[in-house]
C-alpha cells in the first residue's frame, strides 16, 4: 500500500488497527499480535514507518521508534489523511460455513458496510458463531483495504428479532431470489437518500412466512439479483456494489 504525507513522502508499509488516539509525537505500542507481525513477519526495523489509523483521527504515518522480542513502540509523526464521514450502510445476512463467513465479512467490509449483522433465518445453518473470528477478519479487510473505520460487529439474532427492533427510518434493501425479475438498478433509484441496510438469506433463500413478514413492512424494498441463482456469498457481493453505486459513497467518485 502507497499513500502520500502532507510533505510529499511516498509511504509504504503495513497499515494497522489501534485503539489509541493518534496525534504528532504520540507513542503508541501495538499489541503482541501486531508487534510481532511488524517485526517477526514483514522483518521492518527501526526507522522504518507504518500507518495506523483508529476510526476517530484520521490516518497517521509512524515511524519504529524502538524493539524488543516482545513489543514494538510506534511514534505518530503526520496525518495522512483526515478522518471521512463513516458509511450510513449496514450489512444483514444469515451467516454460512467457516470458509465462506470469513469472506463474507471481509468483503462487506471493503464494500463499505459500517455495521455487519448476522441473522438467524428459517433455513440458516449455522447454530453458533466465534465473534473473535469475525472480528479479526473484519480488522484485517479494512487494515487492507484502507478504510478509516473498522465495521461494527452486530450480535447474531434471530430475524424476527432484528425487525421487531429495527429503526423504520433506516430502509431494508430485500434480495429475494423469488422476486420478479426486475431492473434493480430502476428499483433502486426510486428510493430517496437515507440510511440504508441490505439484507441477503442463506442458501435455502427466505421462507413464506419470512417473505409474507417482510412484504408488510413499508420500509422494506424487494429486489431481484437477476435471472441466474447465485451463491448467498456472491449475492452479497453483488446486492452491496449495486446499492453503492446507486445509492451509497460511489456516486460521483
Amino acid at each position: 500500500m502507497s499513500r502520500f504525507t502532507t510533505s510529499g513522502q511516498d509511504t509504504k508499509g503495513p497499515r494497522l488497527f489501534v485503539a489509541d488516539d493518534l496525534a504528532p509525537g504520540i507513542v503508541v505500542r501495538p499489541d503482541r499480535g501486531q508487534s510481532h507481525y511488524l517485526r517477526d513477519v514483514m522483518r521492518l526495523r527501526v526507522g522504518d514507518t507504518v500507518l495506523l489509523f483508529n476510526g476517530r483521527d484520521g490516518e497517521w504515518l509512524a515511524r519504529i521508534a524502538a524493539a524488543t522480542s516482545k513489543s514494538v513502540d510506534l511514534q505518530v509523526t503526520e496525518q495522512t489523511r483526515a478522518q471521512s464521514p463513516v458509511s450510513n450502510l449496514w450489512y444483514l445476512f444469515a451467516p454460512l460455513k467457516r470458509g465462506r463467513l470469513d469472506y463474507i465479512v471481509q468483503k462487506a467490509t471493503e464494500l463499505g458496510a459500517a455495521q455487519i449483522i448476522p441473522v438467524r433465518t428459517r433455513y440458516t445453518n449455522v447454530k453458533s458463531l466465534k465473534p473473535d473470528r469475525l472480528q479479526a477478519n473484519i480488522v484485517e479487510a479494512a487494515e487492507q483495504c484502507g478504510v478509516l473505520a473498522v465495521p461494527e460487529l452486530g450480535s447474531y439474532q434471530s430475524l424476527e428479532s432484528v425487525l421487531e427492533n429495527w429503526d423504520s427510518v433506516r430502509r431494508i434493501i430485500y434480495c429475494d431470489e423469488a422476486a420478479p425479475i426486475i431492473d434493480p438498478v430502476a428499483v433502486l433509484t426510486d428510493i430517496q437518500t437515507g440510511p440504508l441496510a441490505v439484507l441477503i438469506g442463506p442458501e435455502g433463500g427466505f421462507s413464506d412466512e419470512e417473505r409474507t413478514r417482510l412484504a408488510v413492512l413499508d420500509y422494506v424494498t424487494r429486489i431481484s439479483l437477476g435471472p441466474r441463482i447465485m451463491r448467498a456469498d456472491t449475492a452479497g457481493v453483488a446486492a452491496l456494489t449495486l446499492v453503492q453505486a446507486t445509492l451509497g459513497d460511489w456516486r460521483g467518485q
